[in-house]
């Protein structure tokens, strides 16, 4: 039987792991499988002619609450088009709909929930009626699957960061989240998974290795084994782990102390500092352990400590959001707001009506208020997440920890930057420049001072020529200096190395290395 596997990704950027594990599940039971991947960005018209000309059999869609409904608009074309062809959507968007939901969507003929590695393999074997929701059980050969791109490579139309999955499961139970719905985790061992990671190793353009595992370091020991593997100089990506931080101990700091600058990289989801916000959603966490392992972490210099924080849970209002945003903003490098999402299948959304939460019917199911936050506080805080994504995501790092400096709060600063800087999503990068430039002089940061950090951010992270009033300039023996570097450090290609001048470095020359947004300080 012909198979296509249908994603629609958030980005270009990213790939879909999903596809992959039952593409491979489906080929080992003897079946033909086409993968089609694409982004929310590409043309649906395009994706529409790409699925029509597979002329499948049975196509599947893999649905989030990112791309629901550019699927349910596509599938409806396609049954048009394929009227005697199945039409199966599964993922963690749509488990858990009902008998209700073909009332709405006639042109679905079956859900497929559970591991997809099982009931999508059981259903192209019996076709079972239509209009059903089949459920599989967890797939025993978990630990077989591989890497999986190496047999199914990304195409043109994605790429750049590849998912590898180590584990299946949580140890937690948190109420917002999907996970907490099956308990218990499932795990290769430490050898399989430092072999499996040494296959991405081979695959050309590809940046970063995420590991989709909801709490890598569930096994400290583990996650230890795989970590020193990683330090090893065979591994030379860049490799993304979701940990809990206060599981982290002492010889888990050791190895991750000796761990390459830029190897790995550490996601943390903090979510609240506030004790009675954690018991209320059954978090277990000790949020000041929290914070006190990812400020260290942090201090090591060698590891990227990303965290997250989500506006709108329960008994968190606005002032005390601000508190969970402050006492964690200090302890990563980069900090992302997110927003509660009422998920179906969830133990909050049961609880809603109990908080006082409202929230859109439609995906992605995103409060709207609750009894302690207002809809006006809570765009409020969308206009801060902007501005936090826009200025604090990366891009600006050496300004903005000149600027936070004499904060008493990145809270209330990221609030001032919000109604002093609207729309900022249009801004182009050298309008967000001067913008932020302007912004800090009104608020007394010293001239001479931002604007030195302001022209090393650019040129560490930009292209093209300072925005105004920046200057700075090809040092005059910029060519032998950058020979002599590059032969120091072992480097044979200079290419993204400049050496610049500028009045704001007196007797200094900065060595840029903009590919790695390295720099060193060359006296002259």
């Amino acid at each position: 039987m012909r198979i296509v596997l249908a994603a629609l990704n958030a980005s270009y950027v990213h790939t879909n792991l999903a596809i992959r594990c039952i593409g491979k599940a489906l080929s080992a039971a003897g079946h033909e499988v086409i993968l089609l991947e694409r982004s929310l960005k590409d043309r649906t018209r395009e994706l529409l002619y790409a699925l029509h000309r597979a002329d499948a059999d049975i196509y599947g869609f893999s649905v989030y609450i990112w791309n629901r409904e550019a699927i349910l608009s596509l599938a409806a074309d396609l049954k048009q088009l394929r009227p005697r062809a199945k039409i199966v959507l599964g993922g963690p968007e749509i488990s858990y709909e009902d008998d209700s939901f073909f009332a709405r969507h006639p042109f679905i003929d079956n859900i497929l929930a559970g591991e997809g590695e099982t009931v999508f393999p059981a259903y192209a074997d019996k076709l079972p009626s239509p209009h059903t929701v089949l459920c599989g059980a967890p797939y025993e050969g978990f630990a077989d699957a591989g890497i999986l791109y190496d047999e199914y490579p990304p195409n043109s139309h994605t790429g750049g960061i590849l998912y590898y999955e180590s584990s299946r499961g949580c140890p937690f139970a948190c109420s917002y989240c999907l996970s907490s719905a099956l308990p218990g985790v499932r795990a290769k061992s430490a050898e399989q998974t430092i072999e499996e990671l040494a296959r991405f190793e081979s695959l050309d353009g590809v940046r970063v290795i995420k590991l989709v595992d909801r709490t890598f370091n569930f096994d400290r020991r583990r996650a230890d084994r795989i970590w020193r593997a990683l330090a090893e100089d065979r591994f030379t990506k860049t490799y993304h782990f979701e940990i809990c931080a206060d599981l982290l101990d002492e010889e888990n700091f050791t190895v991750l102390a000796a761990m390459p600058a830029g190897r790995i990289q550490l996601e943390c989801g903090v979510q609240s500092t506030n004790p009675a916000t954690l018991s209320a959603i059954g978090r277990t966490a000790d949020p000041r352990k929290i914070l006190t392992a990812l400020k260290r972490l942090k201090q090591m210099g060698n590891i990227h400590i990303h965290a997250d924080l989500i506006a709108g849970l329960p008994l968190e209002n606005f002032a005390r959001f601000g508190q969970s945003f402050d006492e964690t903003c200090v302890c990563c490098h980069h900090l992302q707001l997110g927003f509660l999402k009422l998920l179906p299948g969830t133990s909050l959304r049961r609880k809603a009506e109990e908080y006082g939460i409202r929230y859109s019917s439609a995906p992605p199911y995103e409060i709207l208020e609750s009894s302690v936050l207002s809809f006006e506080e809570l765009s409020r805080l969308h206009a801060i997440d902007e501005v936090l994504e826009r200025f604090g995501g990366g891009r600006f790092p050496h300004t903005l920890e000149l600027l936070l400096q004499k904060e008493n709060s990145p809270f209330a600063f990221y609030d001032a930057m919000a109604d002093a800087l609207p729309a900022v999503r249009a801004m182009s990068q050298r309008t967000a420049f001067i913008a932020l430039r302007t912004f800090a002089l009104r608020r007394g940061t010293d001239a001479g001072m931002l604007d030195a950090a302001l022209t090393l951010d650019w040129l560490l992270y930009e292209n093209g020529s300072l925005p105004p009033p920046l200057k700075a300039e090809h040092h005059e023996s910029e060519a032998e200096i950058r020979r002599a570097w590059c032969a120091a450090h072992a480097e044979s290609v200079p290419g993204g190395i400049c050496v610049i001048c500028s009045a704001l470095y007196p007797g200094e020359a900065l060595l840029i290395d903009r590919p790695s947004h390295r720099y060193e300080k060359l006296k002259i």
